[in-house]
């Protein structure tokens, strides 16, 4: 698997991922989830001019599905610096190659390429490839009193987008790549 930062003309495709891994939200109750819009050109834009956004392609010469032809991205992440540590913004996988550790590669590959900081992240307590995949991940629920305020600033502008309909919490992992942590 190749991880690298998107070119301006793949944006779109990241879109089409967003969607489609949205669906999946669908068969659990959560439509309002499935039917969100992805974040915009514009917003994809500022994090692959940051150096925020990763993608995952297949390495060259393997199969890939007809729903990702050659060359396309197959999942994405876009992260951010927040309270000293490197936030995951989204992680999102087509669904047409989920259980391949693409997720995982590109969760790791931001512990890499962000500052030697602990991850974060806020999701869905309990959705089944949300926090529960996190945890197999090595993150932790974190509890309010762990909270930074950039993490209670997200939870808060979170609560204003309705998302706290269904349990969510905030997560961490500390560094877990030997040498990253002072």
């Amino acid at each position: 698997m190749i991880i690298r930062v998107p070119s301006r003309t793949e944006l779109p495709a990241l879109r089409t991922i967003e969607r489609a891994a949205g669906e999946a939200f669908r068969a659990l109750g959560m439509a309002a989830i499935a039917d969100d819009e992805p974040p915009s050109l514009a917003q994809l834009s500022a994090y692959q001019r940051a150096g925020r956004a990763l993608t995952a392609y297949e390495e060259p010469g393997r199969a890939t599905t007809a729903d990702t032809p050659p060359g396309q991205p197959l999942g994405y992440l876009l992260w951010e610096p927040v309270d000293g540590c490197t936030h995951i913004e989204q992680v999102s996988v087509h669904p047409s190659h989920a259980h391949r550790r693409i997720g995982r590669a590109l969760i790791d590959h931001a512990e890499q390429d962000g500052s030697p900081a602990p991850l974060t992240l806020t999701t869905f307590a309990e959705v089944p490839w949300n926090a529960p995949y996190y945890t197999r991940l090595g993150f932790r629920t974190l509890t309010d009193p762990e909270l930074t305020p950039g993490l209670r600033a997200i939870r808060t502008h979170e609560a204003t987008l309705g998302l706290d309909r269904w349990p969510r919490v905030a997560m961490r992992r500390e560094p877990t790549r030997p040498g990253l942590w002072p």
